[in-house]
């Protein structure tokens, strides 16, 4: 059985957009480990149509000398979406139509990772998809932009594990809450 594991960059205050502009100040070793093994643990990365359009102008010319540069061209990607209607990023196929049943399919038997997409990601833990939520906290209020946790269905979790990165900041890995029936 697979699994659907996704991770974010998260300010304090709950901003996941642009975080080119306050991320990389926090940025090390640690961190880079933590995302390049969670990279390196999905069979297939999921996106949203955003991310995927945002990654497939960015990843195809991006530095080779880049480890991630092999990996994200490399690796196999689903894109769900209503509206692309080709996915030319290499390895790249679209997911539509019944989405939960397609997912669902997909996870019994491949891991897959899911990078950004906070639509998506905020719509699979709706609907029970995400086995893990990874959140990199970092110790920066952005103040303003779009946030991951927008009005939305309430979503039970629980913490199964944390690690604090010398740079303050919080690796949170969450689970779906076990409901007491």
């Amino acid at each position: 059985m697979g699994s659907i594991k996704s991770s974010l960059f998260i300010s304090l205050d709950g901003v996941i957009e642009a975080p080119e502009t306050w991320h990389f100040d926090y940025f090390n070793d640690e961190m880079g480990a933590a995302v390049g093994a969670l990279m390196s643990e999905a069979d297939a990365t999921l996106l949203g149509r955003q991310t995927y359009d945002e990654f497939a102008a960015y990843w195809p010319q991006a530095d080779p000398s880049d480890p991630f540069t092999e990996q994200m061209n490399g690796a196999k990607k689903y894109v769900v979406s209503s509206t692309l209607e080709d996915a030319t990023w290499e390895n790249s196929s679209i997911v539509n139509g019944d989405v939960v049943a397609e997912l669902t399919a997909l996870k019994r038997d491949q891991n897959l990772g899911t990078t950004g997409s906070a639509t998506l990601v905020r719509w699979m833990l709706e609907q029970g998809l995400v086995d893990e939520l990874h959140l990199l906290v970092h110790p920066v209020v952005v103040g303003s932009g779009k946030k991951l946790f927008a009005d939305g269905a309430k979503v039970p979790l629980t913490l199964i594990n944390s690690t604090t990165f010398k740079t303050g900041v919080l690796h949170l890995v969450y689970a779906p809450a076990k409901s007491e029936a």
